[in-house]
């Protein structure tokens, strides 16, 4: 008798930059969320969903849970995040390997009152040296918490996420799949050039900068000669719209040259990519802005 389909979700939460997303992409092998090595990159929840030939895992990949969560953004991001554990059947919690900080305390202490198994996943174990003290690293964290399981991994190599991939199936519950095979997210097309085109700013722009913008897209065509796009990157103050803009155009033009190259791979097609700057005050501290905008409040 053949074991049964087994189907769920499963929460992927950690502070800030600890490598929710690039797990996520290594998992389903494409990517679904866009990554940097800058904090707050991922802002919406996000499911990445991989179909297997006896279960369906959907990934929930969530903004990292913030200690500070000063302005209406780093808010709603945070009840984005703990949205999603009550939605799970199975949390995935990532940390740094050989590094802990008072937000993985913090995450660790909102784990407390949750139900479902918890799979520790230390992450980013290449940078642990020398190799000896891993075996003191997966200690310390099986000490934290009773977990599920304790797993080492570095989220870039596929074999890595291949081996947490195979331990989700174990802890979904018996169920139909709930979205089709061929399906590997719930967003729009819109969304993921949104997403792309601010990457390419993020991974571009200074530090502070990339946490003051955000991109709507208000035209998507798509006819025998490819897509064409028209976005808008909103700012939140004058001064930071020459910033985005750079010395003659320049900065927007690259960032723009390599969002477009990057989306003509992804949708195996022609794209014209028409962008504009433009400054909505202090939108990621007003609620009402940051609905209009596309973010959503659980």
């Amino acid at each position: 008798m053949a074991a049964p389909f087994r189907c769920g979700f499963v929460a992927v939460v950690g502070r800030p930059n600890v490598g929710k997303s690039t797990l996520i992409n290594s998992i389903l092998g494409s990517k679904v969320s866009i990554v940097t090595p800058k904090p707050q990159t991922t802002r919406h929840r996000i499911l990445g969903v991989d179909t297997r030939a006896d279960y369906q895992a959907i990934y929930i990949d969530t903004p990292g849970l913030h200690r500070q969560a000063g302005k209406a953004m780093n808010r709603l991001m945070n009840r984005t995040a703990a949205q999603a554990l009550l939605d799970a059947d199975l949390v995935l919690f990532v940390s740094e390997a050989g590094r802990w900080t008072v937000e993985d305390q913090d995450v660790l202490e909102r784990l407390s009152t949750v139900k479902v198994p918890v799979i520790a996943v230390l992450n980013k174990v290449d940078k642990v040296h020398p190799k000896e003290t891993l075996l003191a690293c997966l200690g310390e964290m099986s000490a934290r918490r009773q977990f599920a399981e304790v797993v080492p991994i570095c989220a870039r190599r596929g074999d890595d996420a291949e081996t947490v991939a195979g331990l989700v199936n174990g802890y979904l519950p018996e169920s139909e799949a709930l979205f089709p095979a061929d399906m590997q997210t719930d967003r729009s097309e819109e969304f993921r050039i949104a997403e792309i085109i601010r990457e390419k700013l993020t991974l571009d722009l200074r530090q502070e900068l990339p946490y003051g913008l955000t991109v709507q897209v208000e035209r998507l065509e798509r006819d025998e000669n490819g897509v064409v796009c028209h976005a808008v990157i909103w700012v939140e103050r004058e001064s930071q719209k020459g910033i985005v803009v750079g010395k003659q155009g320049s900065r927007l033009k690259a960032m723009g040259r390599a969002a477009r190259l990057e989306l003509k791979q992804s949708l195996q097609c022609p794209v014209h990519l028409e962008l504009w700057v433009k400054v909505r005050e202090n939108w990621a501290d007003n609620e009402k802005d940051l609905l209009r905008l596309g973010y959503e409040s659980p």
